[in-house]
């Protein structure tokens, strides 16, 4: 059984409820519109509309994903750059949505997960631990530099509790 094709106008006022609700980007307009089965024509059409109105906003919707993926998903900007990329996000809205972050923040994110991680992991040694917490911090998107940042920082602090 084939369901009715969705019209133009049809389309547009679910997408901009959908957009009314939360941020999204172009492509995933995009994909919902192929799932409809949505004339492809229309889908230009439909999607300019979205822009102009301010409904559809890339650069919005990145800042929007990148804050929500470093807060509350503990990214690292590899793997928010990686996901961007795979929702068709501009290469100079990445870039410049990738510059705002700051740095304080990132580093108060990866912090406490290296510390948590830390008292979850067994190693036979302070070397062992290191490279555990690494490929941890690597394989959440943290590049090597920042990670190891945090890696001197919390070796500083178990060298002082053992101190006390």
């Amino acid at each position: 059984m084939n369901k009715k094709e969705m019209t133009e106008q049809e389309a547009y006022l679910r997408l901009a409820t959908l957009c009314a609700q939360a941020e999204h980007c172009r492509q995933e307009m995009f994909e919902k519109m192929r799932r409809w089965a949505v004339d492809e024509a229309a889908q230009d059409s439909i999607i300019k509309r979205l822009v102009e109105e301010r409904y559809v906003d890339d650069t919005r919707y990145a800042r929007a994903f990148v804050r929500d993926k470093i807060r509350y998903n503990k990214w690292g900007r590899r793997k928010v750059q990686q996901a961007l990329w795979q929702k068709h996000i501009d290469q100079e809205i990445q870039q410049q949505v990738l510059d705002e972050i700051d740095e304080t923040e990132y580093l108060d994110v990866l912090r406490p997960l290296l510390k948590q991680k830390r008292k979850s992991t067994k190693a036979a040694n302070d070397y062992e631990m290191n490279q555990k917490l690494m490929r941890f911090a690597l394989g959440r998107g943290f590049t090597f530099d920042i990670i190891r940042q945090c890696l001197d920082v919390d070796e500083e602090m178990v060298i002082d509790d053992e101190t006390d």
